[in-house]
């Protein structure tokens, strides 16, 4: 079949919205037709060169929404017509790390994942018989995509697209953070830096785990005045002394959690060294740029500090997204307030402009 598509054809360069084929699904997968899809920051890191492991040309898009339309061969969980959230962390349920608790790094396809390939180590998406290679194992920058079935999760069809697309990413990787990789206690003190969407879901997840303080750090007024919309007990402007107001506001102590959604590695260094002596956690969920590293003076962490770093905030995504959904649906997440631009996928540049301007928490395109 035909489908429109943005693709990545140079690093640095507008993606170009084109038509490709798309094949059928093989064995153990799904045509999806996507409804709605986040223009992410990985999206854009990936497009601009800055990750190592990039490749092109391209269908770029990973936090995509839609409905089932055939299944191949094999397909047991999913059925035409099922709403799904599209998973570039899948799970099999059945390799070693699926079957432990301790992570959500599923193993069965990383490998041509990783490649942009299919498990089969082909792709489904080609132009003039040349082969197109998808990106995360979603490739939701278009109409429509074919993925493994163990990438996607099945969902309620109660929630609008819209919404349950920001699972497929930044949401997910945020509230988990606080509720899997940290395990946020209650009663405790948490220090998030970065109000972007991932930040902003850290806030959620320590709020749902009874976290008495959430202190919220950004360098926007707007976003600090989001994050208290959903559940930041104090906010603060961030700057050079950021690390010293912390101390001070906790006796000189540091925070119990710390969480880091930024991506740059001198805000990390801040999240560690204003976690708690004694037991602090920093999670890190941000991604820095190509080459950079992490300075961590080894006198933080003899005295008590660790830290962790977390992908996808630690959820297994076929078990976990649905519940994260749910929980939209039931009132106690206000996912409606973070889709600030609603474009066509002809504008999908415009949606990489706006992120780069800091303009909004996220552009959803709309496929209807």
């Amino acid at each position: 079949m035909r489908v429109r598509a943005a693709v990545l054809e140079e690093f640095g360069s507008p993606l170009e919205v084109q038509e490709l084929d798309l094949a059928e699904p093989q064995d153990g997968e799904v045509l999806v037709r996507v409804v709605a899809c986040g223009v992410c920051h990985t999206d854009l890191y990936t497009a601009s060169g800055a990750d190592p492991s990039g490749y092109a040309p391209t269908v770029l898009g990973h936090e995509g929404a839609g409905v089932v339309e055939r299944v191949g061969d094999g397909v047991t969980s999913l059925a035409p017509g099922d709403h799904v959230v599209t998973l570039f962390s899948p799970q099999c349920r059945e390799c070693v790390h699926c079957r432990d608790p301790r992570t959500n790094l599923c193993l069965a396809i990383r490998d041509q994942q990783n490649k942009g390939y299919l498990p089969d180590s082909t792709t489904r998406l080609s132009r003039d018989g040349e082969p197109v290679r998808h990106f995360m194992g979603t490739s939701t920058f278009a109409d429509y995509t074919v993925m493994p079935e163990i990438a996607l999760a099945k969902i309620s069809p109660d929630a609008p697209f819209e919404g349950a697309c920001l699972f497929a990413c930044g949401l997910s990787t945020g509230i988990g953070a606080a509720m899997n990789t940290a395990k946020v206690e209650a009663g405790s003190t948490s220090v998030v830096f970065g109000a972007g969407m991932v930040g902003l879901g850290a806030v959620i997840g320590c709020r749902l785990q009874g976290a008495e303080r959430i202190v919220a750090v950004d360098l926007s007024p707007d976003r600090l005045r989001l994050a208290s919309r959903h559940g930041a007990t104090e906010t603060m402007l961030g700057g050079p002394d950021t690390l010293e107001r912390i101390l001070e506001s906790t006796g000189g102590f540091g925070a119990d959690y710390t969480f880091e959604a930024t991506g740059d590695v001198a805000v990390m260094r801040q999240a560690v060294e204003a976690a708690r002596m004694g037991w602090g956690l920093c999670t890190v969920a941000g991604v820095a740029g190509k080459g950079e590293t992490l300075d961590i003076v080894p006198r933080f962490l003899i005295t008590g500090r660790r830290v962790a770093g977390s992908s996808f905030g630690g959820v297994k995504g076929r078990d976990g997204v649905p519940l994260l959904v749910d929980r939209w649906l039931a009132g106690e997440i206000d996912v409606e307030s973070f889709v600030s631009h609603r474009l066509t996928l002809d504008d999908v540049n415009d949606g990489f402009e706006r992120l780069e301007r800091q303009d909004g928490i996220r552009s959803v395109i709309d496929f209807t």
